[in-house]
């Protein structure tokens, strides 16, 4: 009796374990990064998040297929690491450029609100489709 009594508890558990697995769970919540200070932001907010730079940084490397290093330079203590305020790089400089440029046909031609079927804004990728440079289509 009591070996069924164990074996029906230890199935009862198992189920218990096996259902919680596809639980919905709750992300943990974004901890602030308090070490975290932009430094030598041109073009983007002075207040923008870890997460948020990350996010348009993460952009870029889609859209332009690259790494970190293709637009920001090693560190001259630690060639292994990169140092990201450094505008030593001509890249970052041109990334700076397109950044406004996009920003500035968006305001100009795209800010209308929901037009089915048309394109709401353009970006990195809108030219770019994850080639370091541009392509040009032939016709």
């Amino acid at each position: 009796m009591k070996y069924r009594t164990s074996l029906i508890l230890l199935f009862v558990v198992a189920i218990g374990l096996m259902l919680s697995a596809f639980m919905p769970q709750q992300p943990e919540p974004q901890q602030p990064h308090p070490e975290f200070k932009a430094q030598n932001l041109k073009v983007l907010p002075k207040n923008i998040t870890k997460d948020e730079i990350d996010e348009v940084m993460d952009g870029f490397k889609v859209a332009l297929g690259v790494k970190c290093g293709f637009c920001h330079a090693s560190r001259a203590d630690d060639p292994k690491k990169l140092d990201f305020a450094s505008d030593e790089k001509p890249e970052k400089l041109m990334a700076r450029k397109m950044m406004k440029m996009t920003a500035k046909i968006n305001k100009k031609y795209f800010h209308e609100p929901g037009m089915d079927g048309a394109m709401l804004a353009i970006s990195c990728n809108t030219c770019h489709n994850g080639k370091e440079k541009p392509q040009t289509l032939a016709l």
